[in-house]
């Protein structure tokens, strides 16, 4: 077995703390895996969960002889600059970039299993500077390091955001954009690109062909065309091509309703044709159990269902069940599911 490497995430955030809680409340499902970032992040953070045993190592497989409850820490990269907990600072930016940039390349030359996202700042990544103000979020730049390392262009290695919890998954057409833009991404070859990358990952994760459910984009799916044209002239086109690729599909499904029959265990997974239509539901379920997952990636990646939350960071509030379930995802990926 390969360590799992959890990055530390925005140090004025969250992510530290709920690092910390998960190794103190889950030692059982943090077995074998390792904190890459700074140790005086997490340092600064241990009294706000009542303390916490570190121990710096030197390697990612020093981590799978680790005692339980003990935080293993490989020491990647170091704040540079101030981070006052609770604000955005190009320095935490900076640190959270680094560690993500660190166990990517670590993932994809198989060094470790894959990788856990503690929470990053949007707005801190892109006041960072370069390389890290040129990405949206984790999805982009690890889109694009394994991109670079595969010798492909970004355009070449389409990716997608699933998110899930126990009860509903929804993977993306579109991930950060605007809603304007959410439109234009609307097209056939998206649509079919995404199911063939949802029909993939959910078959390794199931063991089996997911039934996987279209919503449309708009109203009632658009009513037979009174209320917009794109379900008859994009996405039935696209589902129609991918059943004669042999997947399991239909739609599209009046988007108000296929979340509640997915729920009721209709379909293994909805494909939502915009970021916000796909993750309120899920979302509404509770952020604690949610995870996010990359599909589409040559490497394993999860995070929480939940940001920074620079209002509670600090106080010791932080749920780190998300992170733990997060772990707990990521290890069945690896595993095959």
């Amino acid at each position: 077995m390969k360590p799992l490497a959890i990055t530390l995430g925005d140090a004025a955030g969250i992510g530290p703390e709920i690092i910390l809680k998960a190794y103190r409340d889950a030692p059982e499902a943090l077995r074998g895996c390792f904190v890459a970032g700074d140790a005086a992040v997490l340092r600064r953070a241990a009294p706000w969960v009542g303390g916490a045993e570190l121990t710096l190592i030197q390697a990612p497989q020093e981590a799978l002889a680790s005692a339980p409850r003990t935080v293993p820490v490989l020491q990647v990269a170091a704040l540079d600059g101030e981070a006052p907990v609770g604000r955005i600072s190009a320095a935490a930016g900076r640190l959270a970039g680094r560690c993500v940039t660190w166990a990517a390349r670590a993932a994809l030359r198989d060094e470790i299993a894959g990788l856990v996202t503690a929470p990053l700042h949007k707005e801190a990544l892109s006041v960072a500077g370069t390389p890290y103000a040129a990405f949206p979020g984790h999805t982009e730049l690890l889109q694009a390091e394994a991109a670079a390392f595969l010798g492909r262009s970004v355009d070449d290695l389409p990716v997608r955001m699933m998110l899930a919890n126990e009860e509903l998954r929804t993977v993306l057409v579109s991930i950060h954009l605007s809603l304007r833009a959410a439109l234009d991404a609307v097209t056939h070859d998206n649509v079919l690109q995404t199911l063939r990358i949802t029909h993939g990952a959910l078959q390794r994760l199931l063991g089996r062909p997911p039934c996987i459910a279209v919503a449309g984009l708009n109203p009632h799916a658009g009513e037979g065309g009174l209320f917009g044209r794109e379900e008859i002239e994009v996405i039935a086109p696209a589902i129609a091509r991918a059943l004669v690729e042999g997947l399991d599909v239909s739609g599209p499904h009046a988007p108000d309703t296929v979340f509640m029959r997915a729920r009721r265990g209709e379909f293994d997974v909805v494909v939502a044709m915009y970021h916000d239509q796909g993750l309120i539901p899920v979302k509404y379920l509770g952020v604690e159990k949610g995870v996010n997952v990359t599909l589409g990636l040559p490497l394993v990646r999860t995070s929480p269902d939940h940001g920074t939350a620079f209002d509670i960071a600090g106080t010791g509030q932080a749920d780190a069940s998300s992170l733990i379930e997060a772990v707990r995802m990521a290890r069945r990926l690896t595993l095959g599911g």
